[in-house]
């Protein structure tokens, strides 16, 4: 069974790129991603101030850990998401759009007031799936 949206009209639609609910079958390996913030492989922090550009590293750090346990975005189920900024949720929604397509993975954004790293913006944890072959 592939990975599948749930929507509800019991519930209210979401206004960002995420779904009300996920299923998938459970057979496979569960890949539990880490807290990805914006660093990039060589220690660097992308985007510093630019909440886009970390966005944009954070999706390729989850992409990088899922691809290297056999998956690809597709398989992600869902994400937690923590800002500084809650304002920034149409601009990091707009990032996972690029990244994330349907059927979409559940989502949770929170602001949190500090992080590991002052610099950071953002930092996003996933969940996948990967299909055995």
């Amino acid at each position: 069974m592939p990975k599948q949206e749930i929507s509800t009209s019991n519930l209210r639609q979401p206004n960002g790129h995420f779904s009300q609910a996920t299923t998938i079958e459970a057979q496979g390996k569960l890949v539990f991603v880490s807290g990805m913030t914006a660093r990039r492989p060589d220690g660097t922090i992308a985007g510093i101030g630019d909440v886009t550009e970390q966005t944009r590293q954070v999706c390729e750090n989850i992409k990088a850990a899922v691809e290297q346990a056999g998956g690809t975005l597709e398989d992600v189920c869902r994400v937690d998401v923590f800002v500084r900024n809650i304002e920034d949720f149409a601009k990091i929604h707009a990032v996972r759009r690029e990244y994330f397509k349907s059927p979409l993975p559940a989502s949770t954004m929170v602001e949190v007031s500090k992080m590991v790293f002052p610099e950071y913006l953002i930092e996003i944890n996933a969940i996948a799936v990967v299909q055995e072959a």
